[in-house]
């Protein structure tokens, strides 16, 4: 039995619970929330863990290691962290100095007891030969909306990293349906308690528990970790006291992902948007869609937040200066794309390619919270990697609880106008989606959508090498069910040289 199958079984069968060390802490499971790591680099990654439990003290001494072997007889790293109550007890330890490409096992102790065990990676070195990349995207793992088979499926992958692209908590009440198999604890998040008790709830689950322990972690954000479609300093409500809120929320994500320290945020503002070259295979981007993009054009009268508009009716759609992620940010990644790997993977939160709502009768109709609602913002992008040469850019994507394939073009006005990227925008882990006709009858106006489905739920793998992208897209049978079979929906390729995924 491989160890990562080995630690997939250990993990879900004891519900993560650690070992018990001593008779004075039994009364309390510290690492009740697990472990993660995340952010790698070649000669790093970050190592993450919350102690909770009743009267914890202010500060806490946590160590940590870092092995060779799962049986941990080669150390090859350890220290100690203080866990500290405001930041929510959490821990980010940061192991430097090791050795790239190669896997890891972690532990921590506190308090008499020991953690779980994870696994984890460095990142190739950047000009390392590499043959091939595993790792998969997800996204919206609305709790009270279904159980989490998908991501035990995800830890039984041998994946050498997982991009989640947002919406890891949601801050609303709550089912209104008090036989929900599963309900929010709490009213809709605004203060830090909040945050952090709804981040708590999440990562009690075994399954996410065990993805989170099989491999590196990358995150960012979308909405739901502060608020429903917010845009920068703007909540959907307008409220004025939504800074506060957002750095409330801010704060939460920070102590419960696999972040390092110097990413604490400052000034209301955590820097989310990164790159990661993956040896000489592969460039991968990420943004952050949420924290400086302009206002929702035309909202519904009194609100802010999204709508669903004709084009003709709102001329603020086509205003050229509104962007969805800065000009800070923009300008950023004008400068990331590589004319040298192989692969340019782009991770964002949403779906890129346009998606016309309309019909013929109401003309053209868009969604404003995604990239159809700033079409000057993805034209420039296009433009960028375009005039940068970017070699086979795929744009991987997630929020709106669908599985998408589509061909990216400068133009969607044209249909013989060039495929210049591709892209996967991956379904839900649980959050539900829209009526599955609703999708159906957007193929005949949208041709360049080669699949689009609403209907189940799940995640999509990759397999990457320097000639070909393969990506599975996985559903899960029966999203309420915690052992329900995940299987293949579709299977794309990528050629390299060929833009556009092709059916396999």
């Amino acid at each position: 039995m491989s160890t990562r199958r080995h630690l997939l079984q250990t993990l879900l069968a004891a519900g993560c619970a650690p070992a018990l060390l001593s008779a004075r802490a039994a009364s309390a499971n510290h690492f009740a929330l697990g472990l993660a790591s995340g952010t790698p680099r070649a000669d790093r990654v970050v190592l993450w863990t919350r102690l909770v439990g009743p009267a914890l003290p202010a500060q806490c001494p946590v160590q940590w290691e870092l092995a060779e072997d799962e049986g941990f007889s080669r150390i090859a790293a350890h220290g100690e962290e203080t866990a500290l109550a405001e930041e929510a007890h959490s821990v980010h330890a940061e192991p430097q100095g090791l050795r790239p490409d190669r896997w890891y096992w972690y532990r921590f102790r506190a308090l008499g007891q020991q953690s779980p065990v994870g696994r984890t990676r460095t990142a190739p070195a950047a000009d390392a030969p590499v043959g091939r990349l595993r790792l998969a995207i997800a996204s919206c793992q609305r709790w009270d909306h279904g159980r989490y088979a998908a991501w035990g499926d995800v830890a039984g992958q041998d994946l050498d990293l997982l991009l989640f692209l947002g919406d890891y908590i949601y801050e609303s009440p709550a089912s209104a349906n008090p036989d929900a198999p599963r309900r929010h604890q709490g009213g809709t998040c605004h203060s830090l308690a909040d945050y952090r008790a709804r981040y708590a709830q999440y990562k009690g689950d075994p399954q996410l528990q065990a993805a989170h322990a099989a491999a590196p972690w990358i995150n960012v954000w979308d909405d739901h970790e502060v608020a429903n479609d917010f845009a920068g300093l703007v909540g959907q409500d307008l409220a004025p006291d939504f800074p506060a809120r957002r750095a409330a929320a801010m704060q939460a994500y920070w102590e419960h992902m696999p972040f390092p320290r110097a990413w604490k945020p400052r000034d209301n503002e955590l820097r989310l948007y990164h790159r990661l070259d993956w040896g000489s295979l592969a460039r991968i981007l990420t943004l952050d869609d949420r924290q400086w993009r302009d206002p929702q054009a035309c909202p519904k009268p009194g609100r802010a937040g999204s709508n669903t508009v004709n084009r003709r009716d709102c001329p603020a759609l086509d205003q050229p200066q509104r962007s969805l992620l800065g000009a800070a940010q923009e300008q950023w990644l004008a400068r990331q794309w590589d004319r040298e790997r192989p692969w340019n993977l782009l991770a964002q939160q949403t779906l890129m390619a346009r998606c016309d709502h309309g019909s013929a009768n109401s003309g053209e109709r868009y969604w404003t919270d995604g990239w159809d609602g700033y079409p000057a913002a993805r034209r420039r992008l296009l433009q960028d990697m375009q005039a940068a040469q970017a070699r086979n850019p795929v744009v991987l994507g997630g929020d709106v609880h669908a599985h998408y394939v589509a061909d990216l073009k400068q133009d969607f006005e044209r249909d013989d106008a060039p495929v210049i990227a591709s892209e996967f925008c991956g379904s839900s882990i649980s959050s539900e989606g829209l009526p599955q006709a609703r999708l159906d009858g957007l193929r005949a106006r949208n041709p360049h959508l080669q699949l689009a489905r609403s209907d189940v739920r799940g995640y999509v793998l990759f397999e990457l090498q320097a000639g070909q992208l393969q990506a599975r897209l996985r559903q899960v049978d029966d999203p309420w069910d915690a052992a329900s079979p995940v299987r293949d929906l579709a299977r794309y390729v990528v050629e390299a040289g060929r833009p556009g995924p092709q059916p396999a």
